[in-house]
């Protein structure tokens, strides 16, 4: 099975090796802390860690949780207010 990330509507095709998948993340994660240097960049750890969530499992729940709260708030208009806080306003207001 090819493993594929697929983000902002493109794919991308990563190595068949395991241990090459999880090399590319750590290097991409490392990269990214020491991002004030020239061509490297903060960018490197989003994608890193993309990279790594095929392979480890903690950062795919680490993912998940982030693409969850991601489309909720999306729908929910990007209003963080918890419904119990908005109900009270909406009365004493």
């Amino acid at each position: 099975m090819a493993h594929k990330i697929r983000f902002a509507s493109r794919e991308l095709h990563l190595p068949q090796s395991r241990t090459v998948r999880v090399g590319i993340g750590i290097l991409l994660v490392a990269g990214g802390l020491v991002g004030f240097l020239p061509v490297l960049g903060f960018w490197m750890i989003p994608l890193g860690l993309l990279v790594l969530s095929v392979d480890i499992p903690i950062v795919r729940r680490w993912r998940r949780k982030l693409a969850l709260w991601w489309h909720r708030d999306r729908k929910n208009g990007g209003d963080t207010t918890p419904t119990g806080e908005r109900g009270a306003k909406e009365k004493a207001g």
